[in-house]
């Protein structure tokens, strides 16, 4: 099942990253900008949760999500902080990249 917008997508994003998918994180990467590989998490890394803090109404093809992820590693509780870019190609979004400020 494809997903209907930029933030549908990076919802299901952040559970691959949860769930240590991959695969799934890659084939929803756009290929001009997707790595060869993955790393596999860093050891005792724990997914806190997800806060959406902004996903306006894309346009037919662009999309731009800023979340905040929390997670733990080694005992210290830590954030990601992002807004990311998203394409629309062929009825399929894919994640871009970080947009930096």
């Amino acid at each position: 099942m494809q997903a209907p917008t930029p933030e549908a997508l990076m919802r299901s994003r952040y559970t691959a990253f949860v769930k240590d998918l991959r695969p799934y994180l890659l084939e929803t990467w756009h290929p001009t900008t997707r790595p060869a590989g993955i790393e596999p998490p860093e050891q005792g890394l724990k997914w806190l949760g997800l806060t959406v803090k902004a996903a306006p109404a894309p346009s037919e093809n662009r999309g731009r999500v800023s979340f905040v992820a929390r997670f733990k590693i080694g005992g210290r509780a830590e954030r990601l902080e992002e807004t990311s870019d998203f394409v629309r190609e062929q009825g399929h979004w894919y994640y871009l990249a970080a947009v930096t400020p």
